[in-house]
């Protein structure tokens, strides 16, 4: 059995919610269900979950707004996000990631690769603690806090962010394909695309653009990227 861990089910269909708590509750997690923003706000005031299950397609505020306002919430937003939704096309899962969530699932679904979702999303969290320091030029690591700062400002990034760059700094000037930086970073490549890499590194590269340090991901044509403190050409 897996170890407890808290998770919330946010969709407003109860046969759905039924659904995913009881395929969750047979692996060990505990369940908590809302049928909406409202609810679920009031759910994570209380009780700080260990992964957010949202549907896309919410009443009122949609799934994605509110991925985007968890992801500028202190206290809430390191909390990962699995997007529930039957919205399959590759613009749409851009969109998805762009607001910050963690992995995207489309329905329909199977029972097998939600739970393995799941476990490759609690498994790269539960990875994440330690107490060191990490720097690259201007770029600074807190990995205890989970903090990251830029020319010592802080710097807003999603938990996938934080791995992605996190990696990078620990593994400078060394090129990787994103099937290895899939199995890396995200932990269980089988199950999310290769695509998923390229839209994290042009988020990285936004965030790092206003101090000129978006060169420091460099690509490299027809293998992969690699991280460069140095800027080198």
């Amino acid at each position: 059995m897996v170890a407890a861990r808290k998770i919330l089910i946010v969709d407003d269909e109860e046969a759905i919610r039924q659904m995913l708590a009881f395929a969750l509750q047979g692996e060990g997690y505990e369940c908590r269900q809302a049928a909406n923003i409202t609810e679920a706000q009031a759910h994570m005031s209380r009780e700080r979950p260990d992964l957010l299950i949202l549907d896309w397609m919410l009443p009122g505020i949609s799934g994605v707004d509110f991925t985007r306002r968890l992801r500028r919430d202190a206290r809430l937003n390191e909390v990962p996000i699995l997007l529930l939704t039957a919205k399959a096309d590759e613009a749409d899962k851009i969109r998805g990631l762009d607001s910050g969530a963690d992995d995207y699932i489309t329905k329909p679904f199977s029972t097998r690769e939600l739970l393995a979702r799941v476990r490759a999303i609690l498994r790269r969290k539960g990875g994440e603690i330690g107490g060191e320091l990490i720097t690259a030029g201007a770029i600074r690591i807190d990995v205890q806090t989970h903090q990251v700062s830029l020319n010592e400002q802080p710097l807003e990034v999603s938990p996938t962010e934080f791995r992605l760059l996190r990696f990078f700094m620990t593994h400078p000037e060394r090129v990787y394909t994103r099937g290895q930086l899939l199995d890396a970073v995200w932990g269980d490549a089988s199950y999310i695309e290769e695509r998923t890499v390229d839209v994290h590194i042009r988020r990285l590269r936004k965030l790092l653009e206003p101090s000129g340090l978006e060169g420091m991901i460099k690509t490299v044509r027809s293998v992969g990227y690699r991280f460069s403190p140095q800027m080198q050409d």
